[in-house]
């Protein structure tokens, strides 16, 4: 039964192989067409805008931090223990006041380019399928997925065409 099993298998991939040589598949770099596309940079410039005051009290709290780590390391040893727990406390509490702005500022960058993102899903699908149809192609893989791909298999120029119209 096993050796049926092995020659059933072998005929089956002989003469799929053919079908397979005729299939026509492009790659595009889905990462690199939306995010160098006109609607991603107008929507980066207006993310910069709109989080440059979060970012600048993101940086001083930093830049408060690190004098406080410079002055603890370097007068830390001449201040009286009562100092230097008093500094030390301070330096704690600004790196804790660092960590939430950071923390608060990411999540509301990464909740942006998330919206962002599923709002050009449907313009990307369709460019996609355009890309599809006029290359008459079976498939189009994300380049992550390709080791080697023929520079004329490789769409995402188009891609990025189709998404700037």
């Amino acid at each position: 039964m096993s050796r049926f099993m092995l020659i059933f298998t072998a005929v089956i991939m002989a003469f799929s192989f053919p079908a397979m040589a005729e299939s026509r598949i492009g790659v595009v770099d889905l990462r690199q067409a939306m995010f160098s596309s006109n609607d991603a940079k107008a929507f980066s410039e207006s993310l910069q805008k709109d989080f440059a005051a979060d970012e600048a009290k993101v940086r001083e709290a930093q830049e408060e931090a690190h004098q406080l780590k410079d002055r603890l390391e370097k007068d830390g040893a001449m201040m009286n223990e009562t100092e230097r727990n008093q500094l030390a406390g301070e330096f704690q509490e600004k790196v804790k006041e660092f960590n939430f702005l950071k923390q608060r500022l990411d999540t509301a960058v990464n909740q942006r380019k998330q919206a962002f993102l599923e709002g050009a899903r449907p313009e990307v699908d369709a460019a996609v399928k355009e890309l599809l149809e006029e290359n008459e192609l079976d498939l189009i893989l994300p380049s992550e997925a390709v080791i080697y791909v023929k520079p004329e298999m490789n769409l995402t120029s188009q891609l990025l065409e189709k998404l700037n119209r």
